[in-house]
This record gives C-alpha cells, sequence and structure tokens, in this order.
C-alpha cells in the first residue's frame, strides 16, 4: 500500500520546484520503467505498480491521461559541462523550449547514434514530464549538457572541430561538404531559430532547403523535424 503522504510527495514531482529540491522525477509505463531499470549510472528509488497501489492512488499520482501500471522515482543525473570536445557527432540546442521537442530530439539523438547533446541553460528542463515521456528511454542513453554555447563553441574551434549552425540564410544542406565524423551542429527555438550572439561565432550556417526551391512554404520546420533531416544528412554515406 501506499500513504497520503507519499501520494502527494509523488504528486508534488509535477513541479520543477519540488523535482529540483529533491533530485528526484517520475517514469512512466512498462517500457520506461524497464529502462530505467537497466540504465548505468541511474538509480531508481522506487517502483510503484497499480496492482499494489490500487487504481485511484495511481490515477492520482500519474501525469497522464490514463494511468499506466507501472512508474518509478529515478534520482536525476547531473553532468558537469564539458573540459573537452567528445568524440564523434554532437549536436546543441539554443534556447528550445518545448518540453516535447527536446524529448524527441534525445529519441532522434538514439536513433542516430548521437550519444551528447548540449543545451542552452534556457533550453527547457530534461526532466520536465512531458520532455521524459517523449523521449521513450532515450533519456537513459543519451547525455544532456546544459552549458553556454558560446564557450561551447570556442572550445570546439580551440580543438579544430567543425561547428554548423541552422539559419534561413544558410548554405543549402546538401551542397554544403560536411565534416561528417566529428562536428558540433546547433539547432535553433522554435520561435527565433538559433540566436544572432550564437551564429556570430559560428562560420558554417547551413540550411534545409524547401522543394522545389523558391516556392512559397511553410516559414520554418518544427526543430525536431528538423534535427532528424540534419542527423541523417551527417550519417548519410556518400
Amino acid at each position: 500500500m501506499i500513504s497520503k503522504s507519499d501520494i502527494k510527495f509523488l504528486r508534488s514531482l509535477r513541479e520543477k520546484k519540488f523535482r529540483d529540491e529533491s533530485g528526484l522525477f517520475l517514469v512512466e509505463g512498462e517500457k520506461m520503467v524497464a529502462e530505467a531499470l537497466a540504465a548505468p549510472g541511474w538509480k531508481v528509488e522506487a517502483v510503484h505498480r497499480m496492482e499494489d497501489i490500487g487504481r485511484e492512488a495511481m490515477e492520482r499520482i500519474s501525469l497522464l491521461n490514463t494511468p499506466s501500471p507501472v512508474l518509478a522515482v529515478v534520482r536525476r543525473r547531473s553532468l558537469p559541462e564539458p573540459e573537452s570536445v567528445p568524440a564523434g557527432l554532437c549536436f546543441a540546442l539554443d534556447s528550445v523550449r518545448d518540453p516535447g521537442n527536446l524529448g524527441t530530439i534525445i529519441r532522434i539523438c538514439d536513433w542516430w547514434g548521437i550519444d551528447t547533446l548540449f543545451a542552452s541553460p534556457d533550453t527547457v528542463e530534461l526532466y520536465n514530464p512531458k520532455t521524459v515521456q517523449a523521449t521513450m528511454g532515450a533519456i537513459f542513453r543519451v547525455k544532456v549538457v546544459y552549458t553556454p554555447l558560446p564557450c561551447l563553441i570556442d572550445m570546439y574551434g580551440s580543438a579544430g572541430v567543425s561547428v554548423y549552425a541552422t539559419s534561413l540564410k544558410g548554405r543549402p544542406l546538401d551542397g554544403a561538404g560536411l565534416d561528417r565524423e566529428r562536428a558540433l551542429v546547433i539547432m535553433g527555438s522554435e520561435s527565433h531559430g538559433v540566436s544572432p550572439e550564437v551564429l556570430a561565432k559560428v562560420e558554417s550556417h547551413l540550411l534545409i532547403p524547401p522543394f522545389p526551391e523558391g516556392a512559397s512554404t511553410s516559414e520554418s520546420l518544427n526543430v525536431a523535424v528538423a534535427t532528424a533531416v540534419m542527423a541523417y544528412e551527417f550519417r548519410r554515406k556518400l
């Protein structure tokens, strides 16, 4: 069974304030809980099953419209700011605010074998419930590091590693001559794109062109969709 005070505490984890205070967050669903239990470097503090605590209690705790049969309380993991440039391809997010987009981008990185995702300090919180759920378990495999992007770009530049940023005034992606093995690709926010401060520090600007060229189309692509296109293009074997 589960006490009223336990239910109250678990419900409080809906809010960032209490996630920050406790260092805990919730994951829901059989797959997500299994991923959490199996993930190295993550600590599961408790697992609650509907069959044990009852449907009413699970409905009160659950963050989903339809409560899942199981949820877990997981301790957050904090990663230090980088001291050196990681191997391989990495992405960085500049002021991405939508939790669903962040979660989907983490899942995209997982699919394309990108194990480190950087994020500006004002990007939405990793442990937002909508972000966690949208990752479909990828949160336990992709390292998400919050760090000021200008400093990150300087570090990449000092290491001689290519940095790219998306821009509506950039060079079309299909003819850009990309460094595919080791690079940093910066994706901008949903409404404003990559900030002028960050764009000014990056020499190579990339554009995902519409089809056909010059056609009247939507103003921009969703940032998660754009990240998927970018990841495919960098991983594509020519």
